[in-house]
């Protein structure tokens, strides 16, 4: 059984897609079972930061968002130029937004949320341009 439907995968790419449409900043987002290897949810999104390129954006203003859904652990990681912008609390309060949904099992609204947050802080310091590109892919990107 597939972690998020394909209804459920199509709501969180459109999330994305809104809000990389106000930003030049990128977001991607990583869903998978299980953190595994005796790794915190936060060391397991840093890995896939790195290897899903999230530090080679321009303006290194990239944000990650990582959920296990059978561990029931995720974290949010933003990039340099994001995180010398936005207040020290930002990610809490996001993750916090995130979680009054993941603990009701929606795991769908509660990325959305954290998609439109991540997209609304982004738009704050980095408006999108006209000339801006997409330099990431939007779509999920599924894990173990």
């Amino acid at each position: 059984m597939a972690i998020l439907n394909e209804e459920e995968q199509e709501r969180v790419v459109h999330a994305v897609s809104v809000a990389e449409n106000m930003t030049s900043g990128e977001i991607r987002v990583v869903v998978e079972n299980v953190v595994g290897d005796n790794l915190t949810a936060f060391d397991k999104a840093r890995k896939y930061f790195e290897q899903l390129n999230m530090h080679k954006t321009q303006l290194r203003n990239g944000v990650l968002l990582y959920l296990a859904v059978a561990d029931h652990q995720f974290a949010i990681i933003g990039d340099a130029g994001i995180n010398a912008k936005v207040p020290d609390d930002f990610w809490e309060n996001t993750k916090e937004k995130m979680l009054a949904h993941f603990r009701n099992g929606d795991f769908v609204s509660g990325l959305v949320t954290g998609i439109h947050d991540a997209g609304e802080e982004l738009h704050h310091y980095f408006p999108r341009k006209e000339d801006d590109i997409n330099e990431l892919p939007n779509e999920i990107h599924f894990g173990n």
